[in-house]
Order: C-alpha cells, then sequence, then structure tokens
C-alpha cells in the first residue's frame, strides 16, 4: 500500500475545493509552464483566469472581494503548483501584499484594491531587497521626501516576485533618513502610466524560469499622500514585521508539498528504470533512500500542519514560523538532491520535473530571510 501524506487540517468542502484547484492547474497551467519559463513570465491573461475560478486571495474576507476562506485555502493553491514545481505564478506574494492591505491599509485602500487583487486585474508586489541592502531592512535606502500632498520616491529596487506584471508595487521606503526602522514607510505605487517607475531587466535565474523576478527604478515618482499604507508614516517597519509568520509558513508548506512532489515523481520513475537486469526500485539502496525520504516527508508534514493550524487560530508565533520555514527549506534541499540522484544522468535534463524541482528549490533557502536570519530569529525566542 502506498504511503499517504494525509494533512490533519482537510475537510471534505477542502478536498473539493483542492479538485477544483487541480482542474485549473492541469487544464490551465501546465500547457503553458514551458513557454512561460522560455519567456519569463506566465503573462496576466493566467492571473485573470485564476481570479474568475475564485483561487486568488480565497483567505481575504469577502466584504472585500476576496474568497471569505482561511490560510488552508491558500495552502491548497500553492501546495498544488508545488508538488508539480510551477513556479512562474507567485500567487503567495500576491496574497501576502492582500495581507498588507487587509491588516494595515485604510478602508478607502482596502475597497481600492483588495477586489482587483482577487479577481487578478492587479498583480501585486512588494519591493523591500535593494542593491546593496537584502535581509537587512536597516539599510533601506530608496527616499520618499514629503512635497504637500505627494511624496515623491527615488531609488531602486531589485530581485521583486511579479515585478514585471505588477500593477500594484508596495514600497519600503525611507521617510525620515534620521531614523533606522523607525523611519521606514510602505508606499502603495499603481505602476500604469506611472511617470518616472521603470521595470528594468527581467533577472536571469538559476531556476524559478517562469517567475517574473524584476529589478524596479523610481526615478522622481509622485505618490499621493493618501497612497501611504495605513496613511501613517514611519510605521513600515511595524507592518513588515506583523506579517512575517504568514510569508514564513507559505514557504514551509510549499517545501513539504515539493518533497512530496519529487518523491512521487522518483518513485515512479524507478519502478520503471531497468538497471544490470531487474527494476532501480529493487535495489537496497533505492529502497533505503525513499524510507528515509518518507519518513522525513511524513515527520515534516505533522509539524507544517500544526503550524497550519496554529495559523488559521491566529497563535502562529514568529520564532515557530520561523522554523517552519528553516526546517522546510533545509529538508526541501535535501531531499530533493537525493531524488535527483536516483534519476541518474536524467535527473540533470530540465524536461524532467525533478531537474526543475531541484534548481528551484535552493532560492527557499534565501528569499523570505536567509536560513542564517531564521536561526538568529529563533535564537532570540531561546
Amino acid at each position: 500500500m502506498a504511503i499517504q501524506f494525509r494533512r490533519s487540517w482537510m475537510d471534505p468542502d477542502l478536498e473539493l475545493y483542492r479538485d477544483t484547484v487541480i482542474r485549473f492547474i492541469d487544464e490551465e497551467m501546465l500547457p503553458d509552464d514551458e513557454a512561460s519559463r522560455k519567456r519569463g513570465h506566465v503573462g496576466h491573461d493566467i492571473w485573470r483566469k485564476a481570479g474568475a475560478a475564485g483561487l486568488l486571495c480565497t483567505d481575504i474576507p469577502d466584504q472585500w472581494g476576496g474568497g471569505g476562506g482561511d490560510f488552508r485555502h491558500e495552502a491548497v493553491f500553492y501546495e498544488e503548483m508545488a508538488r508539480r514545481s510551477l513556479t512562474g505564478m507567485n500567487a503567495s506574494v500576491h496574497s501576502i501584499v492582500a495581507h498588507y492591505f487587509l491588516n494595515h491599509g485604510t478602508d478607502a485602500q482596502k475597497q481600492h484594491y483588495l477586489p482587483r487583487l482577487a479577481s487578478g486585474e492587479l498583480v501585486g508586489a512588494i519591493a523591500m531587497t535593494e542593491p546593496e541592502t537584502g535581509s537587512d531592512l536597516k539599510g533601506i535606502r530608496m527616499r520618499a521626501v514629503r512635497d504637500h500632498d505627494h511624496y515623491v520616491l527615488n531609488g531602486s529596487k531589485t530581485f521583486i516576485s511579479n515585478g514585471y506584471l505588477a500593477g500594484v508595487v508596495l514600497v519600503v521606503c525611507k521617510t525620515d533618513a534620521t531614523q533606522a526602522t523607525a523611519g521606514t514607510s510602505i508606499l502603495i505605487v499603481d505602476t500604469e502610466n506611472c511617470s518616472g517607475f521603470r521595470v528594468g531587466r527581467l533577472l536571469d535565474k538559476i531556476g524559478l524560469k517562469a517567475q517574473d523576478t524584476a529589478e524596479l527604478f523610481f526615478d522622481n515618482v509622485r505618490v499621493p499622500a493618501d497612497r501611504l499604507l495605513g496613511e501613517v508614516q514611519d510605521k513600515g517597519f511595524y507592518q513588515l514585521m506583523a506579517d512575517l509568520p504568514y510569508e514564513r509558513l507559505v514557504i514551509g508548506v510549499t517545501a513539504v508539498a515539493a518533497m512530496e512532489g519529487a518523491y512521487e515523481a522518483t518513485l515512479q520513475y524507478v519502478r520503471e528504470r531497468k538497471a544490470f537486469g531487474q527494476s532501480v526500485a529493487d535495489f537496497q539502496n533505492t529502497k533505503f533512500k525513499l524510507a528515509e525520504v518518507a519518513t522525513e516527508i511524513q515527520v515534516g508534514r505533522s509539524f507544517m500542519d500544526r503550524c497550519v493550524e496554529d495559523l488559521v487560530a491566529g497563535r502562529l508565533d514568529t520564532a515557530t514560523a520561523s522554523m517552519a520555514k528553516l526546517w522546510g527549506s533545509e529538508t526541501q534541499g535535501r531531499v530533493i538532491d537525493t531524488c535527483l540522484q536516483l534519476f541518474g544522468g536524467y535527473g540533470y535534463m530540465n524536461e524532467y520535473l525533478i531537474g526543475r524541482m531541484y534548481t528551484d528549490a535552493r532560492i527557499q533557502r534565501i528569499y523570505g530571510g536567509t536560513s542564517e536570519i531564521m536561526k538568529e530569529v529563533i535564537s532570540r525566542a531561546m
């Protein structure tokens, strides 16, 4: 009997929803994946289709145009994409942007942006990283200077997921250069017909080939003062920290789902592949390696499911979310490396799912806070 990686938080309604998600992925996303990887983005059409199918912003209240569900609905979509290494449509960043609006925006900002994010009319991005500033947000140099009823924004951002397709970008900037974190704010930039805003090149990454990761440039961009998130200045760092558990759990959830997808693809391959007159699955080394992989997935699934339940209940703390991100991303790298080895030379080919999973996995230990930052966060809670 095949090993089952069951989720403790599933229920019959979510199972039906998962069927809807899988059907959408198989019919709308998979057929265009190869072309998306070649051009470097998935295009706007798939975002609008996902919105029409009710797959975006599913945990945003329906009063703001969302699905009215909870994080479990989001997790289902992320998992099924991760199991197939469909990394071009960064729905998690899109959802995180929506949560910044939900948790920190004014009612007018929520009303204006959330329904459009849920429909896929707008793609959301958040611009934190700069050429000289990564995990250390205290070092942000982008300036926003108040000029009557506008802010004038200058600077550049890099490694911005959804950057090429984004219709709205939350820009983390300094509004008080004399302060460190206390002088940080978040400005809402509408990219269409935005004078002084420019999208740079699509970055040539080793993985995530279908995801539009870009540089963004802001040259005297005038942003209306009512586009300050929450219309509160110098509170950006607090706003960023408040939503970190959500972001880090997303990475942990996708890590376990990717491991499951890698395990299933490897199991199928070794059963079909012959070597020295027998199936590769019959070798003791193969059995033992896959037994180790299955055990790590099963243990990780239990922890990640508890984190999902805690987030839904409103009790997931930053340290535990950081553990989920740290363990998930580090283990994902080890597990997929083990699986690729069992494919032999074919595992190194991009045409095989396992090869794409291998390169896609590497970024998990970097974005959302590096593994080293996760260890620092966890150690502070000891």
